[in-house]
């Protein structure tokens, strides 16, 4: 590498530093599925936000007179379900509901399972208990643990997240812990400790801020699982209650009808899938890009 070369890597390294962003999207772009991903993601939330203003129908407004009305209809370009409810407006309304849970799950599951992750991570005594805790939770698939707690506490969406975030604690807790266990044998771990730094303040300071990288990717596909995951509680009639327009809840109702007006139910199932693939294409591409190793192989 000549002089010039070196310079300009130090320059690019230097402009990298002072905008962490910045190099993250040069490596995301670089990934075009993650690009469609984020383009997804970004479509939906969106969407969400602006259900009011984008939605020509109230989700709630039955006509019985234009029931089971096919996508294409006049006024009704998705069509209408059983009771004359516009189809589009409930999607999109629908998509409120979805991310609402998704987002959080994720963030119930993120608050206790850091927490324990630093902890089992850091202090070896802790670490025996609170990983044995862990693997029973493991031990239980994880539909069947989210579907026990939401027949414990009753059916609504308050009860799915719940069930949902505990769910997710387990997992984010030995992601964070296998994090915490190779930083802290780092060199300015050992400094920290060797000048007199409370334990709250490394985990907090000096651990947590390294392992943003390891929790952002595994959040934003924990993301498109809880969604998923709720979506299966709501179509067992154990999540979102009628008149609730939830993805899983109008695809359940939709069963009735897949002969007679198959967009009830192909309608609702096709944006789960579309949501759920934008996380985890954009949670794909985070990996990549935040990866050191594969950043230095692109």
């Amino acid at each position: 590498m000549t002089e010039t070369e070196k310079i300009m890597v130090q320059k690019e390294e230097v402009h990298s530093r002072k905008n962490p962003l910045a190099d993250l999207w040069k490596h995301l772009r670089r990934n075009k599925l993650a690009v469609v991903g984020l383009a997804v993601v970004t479509a939906v939330i969106f969407i969400a936000l602006f259900a009011p203003v984008l939605a020509p129908c109230d989700p709630y407004k039955q006509d019985v007179t234009k029931r089971l009305l096919g996508p294409g209809s006049p006024g009704h370009i998705l069509g209408t379900d059983e009771y004359g409810r516009d189809m589009l407006s409930r999607l999109i309304y629908g998509a409120r509901l979805s991310l609402l849970v998704g987002f959080c799950s994720v963030g119930l599951g993120l608050a206790f399972g850091v927490v324990l992750g630093l902890l089992a991570g850091y202090y070896p005594r802790l670490d025996s208990i609170i990983m044995r805790i862990v693997d029973i939770m493991l031990a239980f698939p994880g539909v069947l643990l989210s579907l026990a707690i939401v027949s414990a506490l009753g059916p609504g969406i308050g009860n799915v997240i719940i069930a949902v975030g505990i769910w997710s604690v387990p997992t984010i807790a030995r992601v964070v812990r296998g994090t915490v266990l190779s930083i802290k044998e780092m060199d300015y771990v050992t400094a920290a400790k060797a000048i007199g730094e409370t334990d709250s303040t490394i985990l907090f300071r000096e651990i947590l801020p390294n392992c943003v990288s390891s929790i952002m990717v595994y959040a934003t596909m924990r993301l498109a699982t809880s969604i998923l995951s709720a979506a299966t509680l709501s179509f067992l009639g154990l999540g979102a209650q009628p008149p609730s327009a939830e993805w899983g809840a109008m695809a359940s109702t939709g069963r009735n009808y897949i002969f007679q007006a198959p967009h009830l139910t192909l309608l609702p199932g096709f944006a789960i899938i579309i949501i759920v693939f934008g996380f985890n294409s954009l949670g794909d591409g985070l990996r990549d890009a935040l990866d050191p190793n594969l950043k230095n192989a692109m």
